[in-house]
This record gives structure tokens, C-alpha cells and sequence, in this order.
């Protein structure tokens, strides 16, 4: 009888501690792994200093790029006029092509041993790129905007590109040359051209 009860107590223990498992351990909290500005050393022949430089530059042009990409959605919602469907679309494109960049950007920080911004409130406090209003402007006024946000980052990423060389770090410099630099001067092209005043229809005489 005594063994028939630890038996079933066993069973009613092992049942319970099943179900503890099968459940999500929610509300968990911790102390940070990693302080925002500490570098964690990793094995990519480049020195602390250097790295920490390095991603010094990459955290502006990464809060800047994530509010180019997020203008270039409002803008994508908040077109209007005859020029609304070619502008919707292209804001779109850009807007993707942005996030690509601000996922290299963010993965190379990670690749020197920092951590780069990801929160609103984080990305705003950090953006040298002035706000927008909340409501809808006219389509000139994005335009140029966009272009003035573009004109930021590339000065930001030029001036980043000839001190990461000044370093050998290489990875950096690759990424700013050939990635960040060549799409925003790409997109500063498509932009700008909808700001010249030509005819549409009938050529001036």
C-alpha cells in the first residue's frame, strides 16, 4: 500500500514537473550582457581603439540611415499630386534599399564588438537629420528633404571612410565606399531629378 502511494506521488511529481517545462518562463530579467559603448574583442586583427572608433562613426551613420528609411516610408504614405503613383513607388524602393544598408551598417558594428542604437527613442536622441512635421507636405518639400537627409549621410560617411582608412580598417572602409556612399548617391539622382522644371507634354519654344 505504502509503495503504491510513493508510486503515484512519483507520477503526480513527474506530471507536475512536465507541465513546468511545457511552459513559457515569462517576466525574466536580467542585468545587460553587453553596456551600450563597451567593445567585445573578437579575433579580427584589429586593435580595441580602432574598433572602438570605428563603431563611434558607424552609430551616427546608422541612426541617420534609420531616419532616411523611415522619412522615405512617410513619404511613401503621404504623396500626393500627378507625380503621386511614380513617387510612391520609388519612396518605397528606397525605403527597402535603406534598410538593407542600415542591416550592414548594424551587422558591421556588431562584427567590430560593439552595439549600434535599435530603439526609437535611441535612433531620435542620436539623428543629425531635423524632424519633419507630423502632418503631410507638399511633394517639393519631401523631395528636398530627402535630399538634404542624403546630403548628411554621405558628408557623415565620407568624412568616416578616410579615417577608417587612415586605420587598415579595411572591413569598414569597404562597407562605407561601396555600400553606403554609392546607394545614397544613387537615390540622390533619382530624387533630384524630380526637382527639375521641364515640361511634360510641350517643349518651351
Amino acid at each position: 500500500m505504502v509503495t503504491e502511494a510513493r508510486q503515484k506521488h512519483a507520477r503526480q511529481s513527474e506530471d507536475s514537473a512536465g507541465a513546468e517545462r511545457s511552459e513559457p518562463i515569462l517576466h525574466q530579467r536580467s542585468r545587460e550582457i553587453q553596456p551600450f559603448g563597451k567593445i567585445a574583442r573578437l579575433s579580427i586583427a584589429l586593435d580595441e581603439k580602432t574598433c572602438a572608433a570605428s563603431t563611434e562613426l558607424l552609430i551616427q551613420i546608422l541612426a541617420d540611415s534609420m531616419t532616411l528609411r523611415d522619412l522615405y516610408k512617410k513619404y511613401h504614405w503621404q504623396a500626393a499630386g500627378k507625380t503621386f503613383y511614380q513617387l510612391h513607388l520609388l519612396f518605397d524602393k528606397h525605403f527597402n534599399e535603406q534598410l538593407d544598408l542600415v542591416d550592414a551598417i548594424a551587422e558591421r558594428i556588431q562584427m567590430l564588438g560593439g552595439v549600434g542604437v535599435a530603439m526609437a527613442a535611441d535612433v531620435a536622441e542620436t539623428t543629425m537629420i531635423p524632424r519633419p512635421p507630423r502632418g503631410r507636405e507638399e511633394v517639393p518639400v519631401q523631395l528636398s528633404r530627402l535630399i538634404e537627409a542624403h546630403e548628411i549621410i554621405l558628408k557623415e560617411t565620407r568624412t568616416a571612410a578616410r579615417l577608417t582608412a587612415q586605420t587598415d580598417d579595411t572591413g569598414t572602409n569597404d562597407l562605407l565606399v561601396s555600400q553606403v556612399i554609392r546607394a545614397n548617391e544613387l537615390q540622390v539622382w533619382f530624387v533630384s531629378e524630380h526637382l527639375v522644371d521641364v515640361p511634360l507634354v510641350r517643349a518651351d519654344s
